[in-house]
């Protein structure tokens, strides 16, 4: 399970360096790298947004 925790905590982070160049730079790095909603691209943005939900239930881990 610790497994999971690193790939949906790394997968979180790429999502918001991502964001962070949208916002201030107005570049979409998995746009450029994979294509505009491209299969793949749309496949990125789903484990990134599926790691979302999942580092929710990190927040009960926080004390242990």
């Amino acid at each position: 399970m610790k497994i999971l925790y690193y790939i949906t905590l790394a997968l979180v982070i790429i999502g918001a360096l991502n964001w962070l160049l949208i916002g201030l730079l107005n570049f979409n790095l998995v746009s450029a790298i994979f294509g505009n909603m491209s299969v793949l691209s749309r496949i990125i943005y789903t484990l990134v947004g599926v790691s979302g939900i999942i580092c929710l239930g990190l927040y009960s881990k926080i004390n242990d």
